[in-house]
């Protein structure tokens, strides 16, 4: 394992100016990594409940509010998580 991050180290050691350059992509890299796993449980989430409201609305076709309310709760933590990745750039 150490072999592998040798040539980094390496290269920091000789440009100061590669590791910040490094530092700002792994933020992005997580901070990609955090919306598409927000947007991976979401899914997720929106899963059942879409299914549950399709139910609900065959049976009363007036709990369509309801539904679409339940349904689109989910897809706000994906708004919120790319919200927060772009302040954070």
């Amino acid at each position: 394992m150490i072999e592998a991050i040798e040539p980094v180290v390496t290269q920091v050691e000789q440009n100061p100016e590669y590791a910040e350059n490094l530092g700002d992509g792994i933020a992005l890299a997580a901070g990609a990594i955090a919306v598409g796993l927000s947007a991976l449980g979401a899914g997720y989430a929106e899963k059942g409940i879409g299914s549950a409201a399709v139910g609900a609305m065959a049976e009363d076709p007036s709990t369509f509010g309801r539904g679409l309310l339940l349904t689109v709760l989910p897809e706000t933590l994906v708004i919120f998580a790319i919200v927060v990745f772009v302040l954070l750039l």
